[in-house]
């Protein structure tokens, strides 16, 4: 069994339990195109070597990548026919997060845009063989609330639509929902907006056809409490702009201690010195073995016995940036 299921299903039966799902958001090419990929100097082919590396360590539940990518691990590669990693793919790429050099796209309310479809995301094709099987078969959906009654209006017509064809081909899918990508000019904080947001959306939404599993920004304790108890599913954490390690690391500890059972990281462990060293002490953080800060120190401890150069010292690395993170 893939540990995402064996997880989801311990957490359905004692919520609240000890499961901690990680997922790498290894899609950056779905919102930046070549920059994040070539641009910045990065090789495509190393960087999904990392990919596989990381699918063959396993210290991941999930890895999740655009269609593209999944061309080639998983159709090509097979690397999950045996592996307890779970394949998924971004099924949408949403207006606000196309990052691409000289755009201003993400000064707009989002728009629910989606290049695939559901079963190009599932067989790789849209007329797949009578007997072909599932190759991913699950993908994120995302989300973004502005308190712009045309921009939700849409978002929310799109996610109807596509829980439509999900179910009609049997795919399953988790939901992410980012904080405002403008000035929503609200009268409250926005954790509770958004809170508000996903409770009235999803109590439309019957149990057959629901997210496995939401992911949101941490908008602070009270808020992810709420969240984690109000919903009746698994509720993680995403990851936001790159950060220090030690911020990393704080930020599913505490996560983890107000309710959330799942982090979903792109950037931090991307842009990390050793992405495979780090997703092994987040795993270990996620899994209480070992507190945040002494994780960063024994990351730089093992950078170095690898010869591996730190991007920052050890102080600046301890660092904590993310407001909401208190002692």
């Amino acid at each position: 069994m893939k540990t995402l299921d064996a997880k989801l299903a311990a957490l359905a039966e004692r919520p609240g339990g000890p499961e901690f799902i990680i997922c790498y958001a290894a899609d950056p090419d779905m919102g930046g195109g070549l920059r994040p990929t070539v641009g910045e100097g990065t090789d495509p082919a190393a960087w999904r070597d990392e990919m596989a590396a990381m699918v063959e360590k396993a210290d991941i539940d999930i890895l999740l990548a655009s269609v593209s990518t999944m061309d080639d691990l998983v159709r090509d590669r097979r690397l999950f026919d045996h592996s307890p990693v779970t394949a998924a793919i971004r099924a949408n790429d949403t207006t606000d997060i196309w990052a691409i050099r000289g755009g201003t796209y993400a000064d707009h309310p989002s728009r629910p845009f989606a290049t695939t479809t559901v079963r190009e995301a599932m067989y790789g094709t849209l007329h797949p063989g009578v007997d072909q099987d599932v190759d991913v078969p699950i993908g994120l959906w995302s989300i973004t609330f502005n308190n712009d009654i045309e921009a939700d209006e849409r978002s929310l017509l799109r996610y109807r639509d596509f829980r439509r064809e999900a179910a009609s081909e049997g795919f399953r899918h988790f939901l992410e929902v980012f904080n405002p990508n403008v000035d929503p000019r609200l009268s409250g904080p926005v954790g509770p907006y958004v809170n508000d947001c996903i409770g009235r959306m999803l109590a439309g939404v019957p149990r057959a056809s629901r997210p496995e599993f939401l992911k949101v920004a941490y908008n602070g304790p009270e808020a992810m409490e709420e969240l984690a108890a109000g919903l009746g599913i698994t509720v993680g954490i995403l990851g936001g702009p790159a950060s220090t390690t030690h911020d990393t690391f704080a930020l599913v500890h505490q996560a983890k201690r107000h309710g959330a059972r799942l982090a979903l990281f792109g950037r931090r462990i991307k842009g990390a010195e050793s992405p495979i060293l780090l997703t092994e002490l987040l795993r270990a953080v996620a899994d209480e073995q070992i507190e945040p800060e002494a994780a960063c120190r024994e990351y730089h401890g093992r950078m170095a016995d690898a010869g591996i150069t730190p991007v920052r010292s050890l102080d600046d690395d301890l660092v904590i940036h993310t407001p909401e993170l208190t002692p």
